[in-house]
């Protein structure tokens, strides 16, 4: 071997990058002396991004979002990048490419990271417009076009893709459905009794679905745009089609250059990734090993691992892979593992079934009931983490098996960590294990996020996110390693701790927390922590005397202080609805005062630019008019945003207007660990944005579908669904508890999604607590949401009515003047914060 060797990787799909991503820190970590020169050709406008999480392109993320790396990070790497680089020829004598632009590149070795293209069903009229595949970036990009042209949506295929291709279609606003030749859904990872739980918790959700349906032909409909012919002599009419059929091998450069093929396609590879020429490598999705394909990411990842290694000269080796899946399709949870179908020789199996709540468990165990060969979860995957661990560890099972399914079993036996061998994989993405964790730990890891951060362990799907805690607490803890959960040095107490004492022992103030519970005079952390605390539980007002010091800047003058020393205002406006007068104003006040104004995104009006000495004025005005404060300065209730509805809305189903009014007007002023907002919208084409907010309700034809804990910003996160075709009376229930069991239980400045993420047993378990009064708190935190409701108080009100709150609205104590540093410069038409350069220099006094 050359002492440059001169790589080129066809491919920059995950399983590319990825290989990419190993070469280099595998040569860091060995020293190695080789030296590459690596070249990646991708055939697509863009580099790497995560085509896992694909379809939330549809809920708010970009497509920069998505992306895995960045051109400064493969500078970094001295790896070059040509992006519309498509190969269109390999000459194997001459070690050479060929691209579509006609240029010639040169390789010592070549690796094939080509991946898989949509296998579209040989229908007569399948290529027509508006028939399309749910693949890439510019799939999507296709997909919204049509979407905004459509009403209705058909997938063609019930496979895993083909219900994320529906749930797509569904955020997109369409009626959607779902047409499968076979006679269930997923008919490759579950069975039949699993498939059939899972149908109709999809067609719960308003998603059509249609087992044994062969289409025969595409034709157009009177209608719609086409009509679906069925081999029944039933159709099914549709304005757009996707196909999510399955996928094939991207292949044909290996055809072409004669390497050795799989009889159904694929590049077949040995144990080290190697094709039938030795100069060229074969991973992901379009190689074919011990004749199987593997359609999942992490066998993917796996044999970028191999390949990189044999490269250095390594002699790891690719000998398969689980194929075991934990999901989440359109808010349902599905889990696979092993042997789903028991296709295994004498096998037995134990179900439990219970159609109510729409969950579906089985456990495949050998034929003397000591291993556990697969199981099937679906509408619950709580126990996924521990079967997959004892299947893929041949642990021994308890001697009642069936207890590790049945729910609230007093026999179900706890898999601890120190349960599993070092070489249990506990990330199958990133082919991280529990000897990977120790050894982290053992160098210094004292958390999850480093943890992550050196391992990469749930990084990928993040399906193991609660085993690696697992797995790290008990580490540390067996080095004698506390996990420090005090809120800071003046209180041996976490936030949930003291939120409990504050209630329990009826405690008012932060003076008798602090003689009570802690030591020394507060701090930063603690004080606003207390203020919070004593907000959410008592709702006393903010300026009284004994919390004045508990308050940030925010808080203590009731508005946003902004960059230049102003302060902006920022109204309630329920659900985005407001009168004319109201809205008249508010322009009057802003006109009055000469305020920037500003729409919101959470359907509100910002006024910016009022001096500290102009609040109480500016209140007076609004609370006149019959507006009050927005809490836009608080850790509370923000907006309910909201779309028109039923009211006016050709497609609303619910008078979604009202019902964010409700809402809006039961949780205002409610003091939260972090702000909160939410959405209603009166349909499903989510025209309120209700699935990225603490709390989205949407409308149903037979009530309301509840989501929780999503939220937009520094890093979104999707909401989960809660419930669905509930009443009125019993939204607002869930939502009273699911907030007042937040409030107790989240950490200081916790986000609903971070808390949601970091509850044990996660959504599942909250939907316990909440629905089934699981820990027999409901009526308390139904009473305590009562008792907040009822003690509200519009705070600008209370200040511009109490004298001595009105002194601290002055900026100079002994003086009525203003700042004379607030300068203000005049642009499109309104006025802005002057720049430095901008404001005239304040004159100076020598002295003698």
């Amino acid at each position: 071997m050359s002492s440059l060797v001169n790589i080129l990787v066809v491919g920059n799909g995950m399983v590319g990058h990825h290989f990419v991503e190993q070469l280099i820190k595998q040569q860091e970590t060995l020293d190695s002396a080789s030296k590459f020169q690596v070249t990646v050709l991708s055939a697509e406008p863009r580099m790497a991004y995560d085509r896992v999480h694909l379809s939330e392109y549809f809920s708010g993320k970009t497509a920069q979002d998505l992306s895995l790396t960045t051109k400064e990070e493969y500078d970094q790497w001295q790896v070059d990048i040509k992006t519309n680089a498509k190969v269109t020829n390999i000459d194997r004598q001459n070690n050479q490419v060929t691209l579509q632009t006609g240029e010639v590149l040169t390789y010592d070795k070549l690796v094939l990271a080509t991946g898989s293209y949509p296998f579209v069903p040989p229908i007569k009229g399948n290529d027509q417009p508006h028939c399309l595949v749910y693949r890439t970036i510019e799939d999507l990009e296709d997909i919204q076009v049509s979407a905004n042209e459509s009403k209705t949506g058909v997938v063609i295929g019930g496979g895993l893709l083909g219900l994320e291709a529906a749930n797509a279609l569904k955020e997109l606003g369409l009626e959607t459905h779902v047409v499968e030749f076979a006679p269930q859904l997923m008919a490759v990872q579950i069975d039949q009794g699993g498939g059939a739980v899972l149908k109709d918790k999809i067609e719960a959700l308003g998603v059509k679905v249609h087992t044994q349906k062969a289409t025969t032909e595409i034709v157009k409909s009177d209608q719609a745009r086409y009509k679906l012919a069925f081999s029944d002599g039933t159709e099914l009419h549709t304005d757009l089609i996707l196909f999510s059929a399955g996928i094939r091998p991207h292949d044909e450069l290996a055809k072409t250059s004669a390497l050795a093929m799989g009889e159904r396609g694929g590049i077949v590879i040995n144990n080290q990734c190697v094709t039938s020429d030795e100069d060229i490598y074969a991973i992901g999705e379009c190689a074919l090993w011990n004749n199987f394909i593997f359609g999942l990411v992490a066998p993917g990842y796996q044999m970028a691992k191999v390949a990189a290694s044999h490269l250095l000269g390594q002699t790891e080796s690719f000998t398969g892979a689980d194929m075991s899946t934990k999901l989440k399709l359109m808010g349902v949870d599905v889990g696979s593992i092993g042997d789903a179908h028991g296709k295994t020789p004498e096998s037995q199996a134990y179900t439990y079934e219970n159609q109510p709540e729409g969950v579906y468990k089985k456990i495949v165990v050998n034929k003397d009931k000591t291993k556990l060969l697969g199981a099937v979860l679906v509408g619950d995957t709580s126990e996924y983490d521990t079967l997959l661990q004892y299947m893929l560890n041949g642990i021994d099972l308890p001697e009642a098996p069936e207890g590790l399914i049945l729910p609230m079993s007093d026999d179900k036996p706890a898999l601890g960590a120190d349960a599993l061998p070092d070489t249990a994989i506990i990330c199958s993405c990133h082919n991280v294990s529990r000897g990977d964790i120790v050894t982290a730990v053992e160098q210094g890891a004292c958390d999850v996020a480093t943890i992550k951060q050196c391992t990469k362990a749930s990084t990928g799907c993040g399906g193991c996110a609660a085993l690696v805690k697992t797995v790290t607490d008990n580490e540390l803890a067996a080095r004698g390693v506390e996990v420090n959960t005090d809120l800071c040095e003046h209180f041996a107490y976490s936030r949930t701790e003291l939120y409990h004492i504050v209630k329990a022992e009826k405690i008012k103030t932060f003076e008798e927390l602090l003689t009570k519970h802690g030591n020394g005079l507060g701090c930063e952390i603690c004080k606003p922590t207390a203020g919070s605390i004593l907000a959410s539980v008592w709702n006393d007002y903010v300026l009284e005397k004994q919390h004045l010091p508990l308050q940030d800047t925010n808080d203590l003058f009731l508005a946003n202080m902004q960059k230049d020393g102003t302060y902006s205002v920022v109204p309630r406006i329920p659900g985005g609805e407001i009168t004319p007068d109201k809205l008249i104003t508010i322009g009057e006040v802003a006109k009055k005062y000469n305020l920037y104004t500003k729409i919101t995104g959470g359907q509100r009006i910002d006024l910016f630019g009022a001096r500290v000495d102009q609040l109480p004025d500016i209140w007076t005005a609004l609370i006149d008019a019959g507006l009050e404060t927005g809490h836009a300065y608080g850790k509370s209730l923000r907006t309910v945003k909201s779309c028109v509805g039923s009211t006016w809305c050709r497609y609303g189903v619910q008078d979604s207007v009202s019902m964010a009014l409700l809402v809006e007007n039961r949780y205002k002023g409610l003091r939260s660990p972090h702000k909160i907002k939410m959405a209603v919208s009166g349909c499903t084409r989510e025209c309120a944005e209700a699935q990225s907010k603490d709390i989205g309700v949407i409308a149903t034809d037979k009530g309301w579908n509840l989501y929780v804990c999503g939220n937009g910003g520094m890093k979104p996160r999707h909401a989960d669904l809660f419930a669905t075709d509930i009443d009125d009376v019993t939204l607002i229930k869930y939502i009273d508890r699911i907030l007042m069991f937040y409030i107790a239980t989240a950490d200081r400045l916790q986000r609903t999604s971070v808390w949601l993420e970091n509850l044990e047993g996660g959504l599942a378990y909250l939907q316990k607590v909440v629905i089934d009064d699981h820990l027999g708190i409901n009526d308390e935190l139904e009473q305590q949401m009562e008792y907040v409701v009822g003690t509200y108080q519009c705070e600008w009100k209370t200040t511009i009515e109490n004298p001595q709150a009105l002194k601290r609205f002055k900026h100079y104590v002994n003086s009525d003047k203003s700042d004379d540093n607030i300068v203000f410069v005049q642009e499109r038409e309104q006025i802005r914060p002057a720049r430095s350069e901008e404001k005239i220099p304040v004159k100076t006094i020598e002295t003698i």
